[in-house]
């Protein structure tokens, strides 16, 4: 499994899975069976319309239809942040190689090379450009400085902003209010993430962080003060 480091806002790198090449594949046929459904729809509604539309309107109405097939990939990159329906179902996304999103010339870029990735060659230089590549990049991505990553992640209670605390728990870093949503889930991201990969070195660049920003010292362990700041947030924010 391939990894790539990225900077978040709180300037602490974490890791994320590079998408595999099956996955990829995966995403890619599911697009194509839903640009397959559409073809389906619009011969049936041509064949609909021979009897009541002349063959030259039908012609340029056919031509205009086909405009959604060819823009398909770019269309759905440019609304839903670097994810086709393919992708949004295998959890799959396009952003920068150092984790910022990618932006709309990302985008155009890889869709106009996708004629040499993937229609032209019938996919074959995109797959070789893939297997060799280190971080699984087709040449639409080397080109836009891109990468595709795995963003799946085990739903757990413990995976949300919010901790699991006692209706009697006392909180010890009042403070806490002074953090935004976003920080926190980025905090508890950051802290699950840590966890798993045992980083504990990234979990000390953490807590020095969070340390900086509400201008506090503890003498807890780093584990435990950041899910104490994490709980005393959930019990302050939800008034518990």
């Amino acid at each position: 499994m391939l990894y790539t480091a990225i900077s978040t806002a709180q300037n602490v790198k974490i890791s994320y899975n590079i998408a595999s090449l099956g996955h990829r594949i995966l995403a890619v046929l599911i697009d194509l069976i839903i640009i397959f459904i559409y073809m389906v729809v619009l011969a049936y509604m041509d064949m609909g319309l021979g009897s009541i539309m002349p063959e030259d309107g039908r012609i340029g109405l056919r031509q205009l239809s086909y405009l959604p097939v060819m823009t398909y990939s770019l269309i759905f990159h440019l609304l839903f942040n670097g994810r086709t329906p393919g992708k949004f179902i295998m959890s799959i996304k396009v952003v920068k190689r150092d984790g910022a999103p990618a932006s709309w010339s990302d985008y155009i870029i890889r869709w106009i090379l996708r004629l040499i990735d993937i229609w032209t060659t019938t996919g074959a230089v995109g797959l070789i450009s893939i297997i060799f590549t280190d971080q699984n990049q087709r040449l639409g991505d080397a080109a836009a400085d891109t990468i595709v990553i795995d963003t799946r992640k085990k739903t757990r209670v413990s995976h949300t902003i919010l901790e699991e605390v006692e209706s009697t728990y006392t909180p010890t870093f009042n403070m806490v209010t002074l953090l935004s949503d976003n920080q926190v889930n980025e905090i508890k991201e950051i802290y699950r993430l840590a966890g798993d990969s045992k980083d504990y070195e990234t979990l000390k660049v953490l807590r020095d962080k969070i340390e900086q920003i509400l201008k506090i010292q503890s003498d807890l362990r780093d584990a435990v003060f950041v899910r104490t700041i994490l709980k005393d947030y959930t019990h302050l924010t939800q008034g518990l």
